[in-house]
């Protein structure tokens, strides 16, 4: 698919320097881009690379004034990231397939508004309803009485567990499974474990994003709960009855147990684990790999180790325990003096 550099710049409102006629086809970082592509400049530790680049149109903010190979057509733009995100978006969504493939399959009481691709391979179930524009990519499962709102893209060999209902605007990424059965067993008298039936359901308001193969639990009873503008990472574990708050960000490997609830804009590194039954106040920041097994009360509190404390006492404190082997060669010697 090929735009001239000003078709570019109507769409992101951006004045042209050099050949308004110039045809791009492809996206490229700017070390990489040939004359066929565009790209961006945002951070100067890659001017280094604006005298040599190859890259047809370069996206650069209003104030840019360094030297670029002649070859090369600017757009200057207020945010030249913000522009190529918005670009990437459009870009994006032209591509979108429309329609049914063959072979699937879709059963008659599931209710599909306009604009939607289902892919070949996948499966929607008794009762689902699907809203405009919608994405389903081949070897999807939509299990029965799903909803899945306007503009949601669900890539290939995501499962939808019945009952689970998915906002407009999500991004589902491969391999995510929404709704299994979370790890809910009863112990007893003999010694085994009776497994207690998983009733509820997983809601995922709108603009929300997983990453891939991801796990999002249902509910025993009522709703695991995702809400606005959340961002998973790839393989994290969200536990049943769960609530993550609006504009929470959450990296890989993270594990949220059953029933914690995670206020708004809360940031979680990878590998980081949390206990189940506690409350994470709003704006927390929670470092990777750090193990929270307690509530964090206080709002935009930044706490890290295992089990996590305070941000800034945990740092002096593993400056002291590096000192720990002079202290106690220093100890050793006193020791020695006052005995002799």
């Amino acid at each position: 698919m090929e735009f001239k550099a000003k078709d570019i710049a109507m769409l992101v409102n951006g004045i042209i320097i050099g050949n308004p006629d110039k045809v791009i086809s492809n996206f490229a970082k700017i070390e990489e881009a040939k004359s066929d592509c565009i790209s961006f400049f945002s951070n100067e530790k890659y001017a280094k690379y604006l005298e040599h680049t190859q890259a047809g149109v370069l996206l650069v903010s209003k104030d840019f004034n360094l030297k670029v190979s002649e070859t090369t057509t600017l757009i200057k733009v207020e945010n030249a990231y913000e522009a190529t995100a918005q670009l990437l978006h459009y870009y994006q969504s032209i591509q979108h397939k429309i329609g049914i493939e063959s072979p699937s399959f879709v059963a008659q009481s599931a209710q599909i508004l306009e604009n939607v691709y289902i892919g070949a391979f996948a499966y929607v179930s008794e009762n689902v309803n699907i809203g405009k524009n919608v994405k389903i990519y081949p070897n999807a499962f939509i299990g029965k009485n799903v909803i899945i709102k306007d503009d949601t893209v669900i890539h290939s060999g995501v499962k939808i567990y019945q009952d689970c209902k998915i906002g407009a605007n999500c991004i589902i990424h491969s391999g995510v499974v929404i709704g299994s059965d979370g790890f809910g067993f009863a112990p007893t008298a003999d010694g085994s474990f009776q497994k207690i039936p998983q009733v509820g359901n997983v809601v995922l308001h709108d603009f929300v994003e997983i990453g891939a193969n991801t796990v999002i639990d249902r509910a025993t009873m009522g709703s695991t709960l995702i809400h606005s503008g959340v961002k998973l990472d790839n393989l994290i574990q969200v536990a049943h009855n769960v609530v993550i708050g609006k504009n929470t960000v959450i990296a890989a490997q993270a594990g949220i147990s059953g029933s914690t609830k995670i206020g708004e804009q809360v940031m979680i590194g990878g590998q980081a684990g949390i206990v189940g039954h506690i409350e994470i106040a709003n704006g927390a920041r929670i470092n990777a790999q750090s193990g929270v097994s307690k509530s964090i009360k206080l709002e935009n509190a930044a706490v890290t180790g295992s089990p996590a404390s305070d941000y800034q006492s945990m740092l002096k404190a593993q400056v002291l325990l590096k000192k720990l082997p002079l202290i106690w060669e220093k100890l050793l010697k006193l020791e020695s003096k006052l005995n002799s």
